[in-house]
């Protein structure tokens, strides 16, 4: 299993980004591809004590920033540090690719790169939230697409339903819609006719779900245009940072050694609670719909964001959710094709798989 990881993306690139590819190779047997400008990488693996991984620099002299206007840069910049990452996946040298870098030029560079898979209109980006339940959920689009249709969000639920599958171990995943209300009749003009397509398509549909009950485990899989979604995961990841500073300035004053006596035991649990909401811990967020494997982790990723990221993206790939993407949204189509819901138009758009993003 070798991943690709773009060496310049993100807020502390490429410092924490190595430290994260080292930490990777060394306690998850994954080869790395470092992709970046070599003599700079060369000189940060030396101070690392990486002799002996399986981590190979691949050179890439640009490299786009996270304040570049993605369509631009990428066009722009062919060996940017993220395309060439691509390009090895492209290559079939690399299973997979991880990036903390400029989220549009990621998925820009994929779909330039990877191309989508022919049955996918749009790839969405994945978001892994934690529950109540024993299992994560999945959250998508969470940025990808501000703007959908109905069938942009049947595809999302499609993608959604195989990765929490083949990747996260749950059998046959619930499918659910964010709304404004439980009922069928509530949502919007998506959300109303996206439910009724989700409703016929033969997925595991539990129908809306409400912004209150998304923590509660009702589904495996919440679907959603990437407008509403990107505001969704910042604000949880927003009230998860404060609450963790309203308890820290709430404790202080109280003594060290009362406060340690006392809250010790709380402590411990509340470090096993803060992994559970910290998003380090669940690496990074894949691309699904792009003809190939991407996972896009946090901006602010450290070391061992970047580490997870790694995981997750040679998870995916050895569990290989490509292929079963594009299955069961054929398997899909095939159901819906005789028009089980009036005035619906085609759930893929026809043309090639790939082209300029």
């Amino acid at each position: 299993m070798r991943v690709a990881v773009d060496a310049m993306g993100g807020d502390y690139a490429p410092d924490e980004v190595v430290a994260g590819a080292v930490a990777a190779a060394s306690a998850l047997g994954v080869e790395i591809a470092l992709v970046g400008p070599a003599a700079r990488l060369a000189s940060l693996l030396a101070r690392s004590r990486a002799r002996g991984l399986p981590i190979e620099i691949v050179e890439a002299p640009e490299v786009i920033g996270m304040d570049e206007p993605p369509a631009m840069a990428v066009r722009r910049k062919r060996r940017s540090s993220i395309a060439v990452a691509l390009q090895q996946v492209r290559e079939g040298k690399a299973a997979a690719a991880v990036s903390a870098g400029n989220t549009g030029a990621a998925m820009g560079a994929a779909l330039l790169t990877l191309g989508r898979i022919p049955t996918i209109d749009r790839p969405a980006i994945a978001a892994i939230l934690p529950t109540l339940g024993k299992s994560p959920a999945i959250l998508l689009d969470v940025g990808a697409n501000v703007d959908c249709k109905p069938k942009h969000l049947l595809q999302f639920g499609v993608m959604g339903a195989v990765y929490a599958h083949r990747v996260l171990g749950v059998d046959a995943p619930r499918v659910g819609i964010l709304s404004n209300g439980e009922e069928v009749t509530k949502g919007n003009d998506l959300t109303i006719p996206a439910a009724e397509l989700l409703r016929a398509s033969g997925l595991n549909f539990v129908g809306n779900v409400e912004g209150r009950e998304f923590f509660s485990g009702q589904a495996d899989v919440i679907v959603c245009d990437g407008f509403i979604g990107n505001i969704v995961l910042k604000f949880g990841e927003g009230l998860a940072l404060s609450l963790r500073q309203i308890l820290r300035n709430e404790l202080q004053g109280i003594p060290g050694r009362l406060l340690a006596f006392y809250l010790a035991p709380l402590k411990r649990r509340g470090l096993k609670l803060w992994r559970r909401l910290d998003y380090r811990e669940y690496g990074g967020a894949p691309l699904l719909g792009v003809d190939g494997v991407c996972i896009i982790a946090h901006g602010r990723s450290n070391a061992w964001a970047i580490r997870n990221a790694i995981r997750v993206a040679a998870e995916a790939a050895q569990r290989q959710i490509v292929e079963p993407i594009a299955a069961e949204m054929a398997a899909v189509e095939s159901r819906m094709a005789a028009g089980a819901v009036a005035g619906a138009e085609p759930l893929a758009s026809p043309g090639p798989a790939g082209g300029e993003p």
